[in-house]
């Protein structure tokens, strides 16, 4: 007979990861031990399952999934929270990423107890794919959804596109402030940020492109896959920088800009042109076909991070992803994140059945948790119980 079990502190060897939370959003205190392959999180509605996920997410992007204002992240009457993941590379070797946060105070996020000088170095040592019902906002929301996407794909692999990134946002900000003020700006300090921003963003525009190329017919297998051909669907980019020279763009605008107050032109304009058949998925897609088409767009994301090289398979979290799908596409799902080709895996579901079903074709060892009021307790044999 099994029943649940509190884990216990001492069952730390040989996995992949162990987790150490610490006054994290609703969680007050949880320190687990985790499968090399799967994580099923069950629970009911609003008890802390995703929480829990963001916490790993956190530990990948110093900052989490779901409130970037950090001091909202701590659980309420805390003045701090700590998030601890400790990591084992293909080589054997550990790694430990530490991220505390106290109230009105500088955040500390430390690999292997140094301190980052910036965080940006970080980005792209723990490759992470989410799958979450806020990935919604990619299909419904405004085209900054869907640049976010691509940002967070390539700044895993390529610092040279982050750095560019930063850079043109930076110069960005400065032509948007001499836009808004109320004295004609100077020429030669206009062209300045102009030129940085023209130079950065062509940089970042021809490293979104060669990635959305390489990236289309990957997403567009996931998602003949999963709906097992029933529709076809599209992925096309669209930027200003394939117009013509950005600068010159910019020039053209300038005076329509100061009317305006913002810039018009440029990369921070790119959007991403998602279809179903010929019309927009947004307008014409059901809510089964869209969620199949964001998970598609996730699933694509994990190969194409895999296939950079990276030292580690990255790791993949699944918020409550069987919401809105068919049975036939429920079992797809299953099908693929069973395969050898996923490393470890947290999947979250309300629906006990959903996490049976992939437990039932999974090879090889898993846990199972549940989440009650942001107490996170292992599902165990009475023979495991210490």
């Amino acid at each position: 007979m099994k029943k649940w079990c509190k884990y216990k502190l001492l069952l730390t060897d040989n996995w992949f990861i162990r987790i150490f939370i610490l006054y994290y959003k609703n969680l007050e205190q949880v320190y687990v031990a985790l499968s090399r392959k799967m994580i099923c999180i069950i629970g009911k509605n609003g008890m802390g399952k995703t929480n829990l996920l963001d916490a790993v997410y956190y530990l990948s992007f110093c900052k989490s999934a779901t409130n970037a204002i950090d001091s909202q992240n701590i659980l309420h009457d805390r003045d701090f929270f700590v998030v601890q993941g400790f990591y084992e590379t293909d080589e054997g070797e550990p790694e430990e990423v530490y991220c505390g946060l106290k109230r009105r105070q500088k955040k500390q996020f430390k690999r292997n107890k140094k301190e980052y000088s910036r965080l940006s170095d970080h980005i792209g040592m723990i490759p992470l794919v989410m799958v979450s019902p806020a990935d919604s906002g990619l299909i419904a929301g405004g085209s900054e959804e869907r640049r976010r996407f691509i940002d967070v794909v390539i700044s895993q692999f390529d610092r040279e596109y982050l750095e560019a990134l930063i850079r043109y946002n930076k110069a960005l900000l400065q032509r948007n402030s001499l836009l808004k003020a109320d004295v004609e700006p100077e020429e030669e300090l206009m062209l300045v940020w102009e030129e940085m921003m023209a130079a950065s963003g062509e940089t970042v525009y021809a490293k979104r492109k060669a990635f959305i190329d390489e990236f289309i017919p990957v997403f567009q297998s996931y998602y003949s896959y999963i709906s097992q051909d029933r529709e076809q669907v599209s992925l096309s980019y669209e930027s200003h920088a394939a117009k013509g020279n950005l600068l010159e763009q910019l020039k053209e605008v300038r005076q329509r800009d100061r009317i305006l107050g913002y810039s018009t032109r440029g990369i921070h304009k790119d959007d991403l042109i998602m279809q179903l058949g010929d019309f927009p998925i947004k307008r014409e897609g059901s809510q089964g076909q869209n969620k199949t088409y964001l998970i598609a767009l996730k699933l694509a994301q994990f190969e194409f991070l895999k296939r950079t090289g990276s030292r580690t398979t990255p790791i993949v979290l699944l918020d409550d992803i069987f919401d809105k799908l068919d049975a036939s596409r429920v079992e797809q799902i299953v099908k693929l994140v069973a395969g050898d080709s996923f490393g470890q895996i947290f999947v979250t579901d309300t629906n006990r059945d959903h996490l049976d079903k992939i437990l039932r074709k999974i090879e090889g060892d898993y846990k199972l948790f549940e989440v009650d009021g942001g107490v996170v307790s292992e599902r165990c044999n009475e023979e495991e119980e210490i």
